[in-house]
């Protein structure tokens, strides 16, 4: 092969290497097209004819609508922005699967009442929720800013990880409801789940790894709702202090078509499958938090 034949097919396949590397990790910067300025502004645009009564304020990759006060409302636009960049850095490399229009209310009484004319039925929770259908979040912004950046991360995991269980989307989503930055990275804490979680612990009514990564979302979501969520943020907020949880995350999305459950990842980054010593590890780390 002449030199520069040679040269031009090196240079060709590592390229190709590059592209290929990036396929595999999934982290591109790529800008989406439908989330241009245009495209964001034309959006909110039109739910400003609709909504005079609101402000319609654009913070890629969402349409925040919000009755909050004047003075609240550069906290909670800043809270949007910090969380998107940090949850976007570590997690999630593609935005949402369409623009989600995120609703913060200004009270309990505003978020009732909105909540109810826009869907005909009261709010599920009386914080926030996110429905994918729709794209849309819904918050009672005076409860805080964690349940706002629970529900951002459940509208970026359906467009990044749609086949994500149901334990995980809410473990990564629940442990960010009391959050902090950390060396650029979000980093959640202990919070309101723990002690409900320590309680459960004690009278051997928290599931078993194995039993809550298998679960349905009908059997997640039902009675021992409060004991799945618990096991399920404290999972992560282990991993999260062990190093594990951004690498478990990624090797658990290369792996979802022969990972369903997440399973076989867990033992992958732990690098052992004894899930026994593992689990009793975790337990005695979990029984000595303690709230800030």
């Amino acid at each position: 092969m002449p030199p520069l034949r040679g040269t031009i097919v090196v240079m060709v396949l590592r390229h190709l290497l590059m592209f290929c590397l990036m396929g595999v990790v999934g982290w591109c910067t790529a800008e989406d097209p439908a989330f241009s300025d245009a495209a964001l502004e034309e959006h909110a645009q039109a739910l400003r004819l609709r909504l005079p009564e609101h402000s319609v304020l654009v913070q890629r990759p969402f349409v925040v609508i919000t009755d909050v006060d004047e003075a609240t409302r550069p906290r909670a636009l800043r809270t949007v922005r910090w969380a998107a960049d940090l949850l976007e850095k570590d997690f999630f490399p593609k935005p949402p699967d369409g623009i989600y229009d995120a609703w913060l209310f200004k009270d309990a009484e505003s978020y009732t009442r909105t909540v109810t004319h826009l869907t005909g039925k009261p709010p599920i929770s009386p914080y926030g929720f996110c429905v994918s259908a729709t794209k849309s979040i819904y918050l009672n912004f005076a409860t805080g800013g964690g349940t706002l950046i629970h529900e951002m991360t459940h509208a970026y995991m359906h467009g990044n990880f749609p086949a994500c269980p149901a334990w995980f989307n809410e473990g990564l989503a629940s442990l960010f409801e009391a959050v902090e930055e950390k060396d650029g990275h979000l980093r959640g804490r202990p919070n309101w789940r723990l002690p409900g979680l320590q309680q459960a612990l004690k009278a051997k009514k928290a599931p078993d790894f194995t039993t809550l990564m298998v679960m349905t979302p009908g059997r997640f979501y039902g009675d021992d709702s409060g004991a799945n969520y618990g096991v399920a943020r404290y999972l992560c907020y282990h991993l999260q202090e062990r190093g594990l949880l951004i690498p478990f995350y990624r090797a658990f999305l290369a792996n979802q078509p022969d990972d369903k459950t997440g399973l076989k990842s867990l033992i992958q980054v732990l690098g052992s499958d004894d899930l026994t010593t593992f689990r009793t590890e975790w337990e005695a780390a979990t029984m000595k938090l303690e709230l800030p």
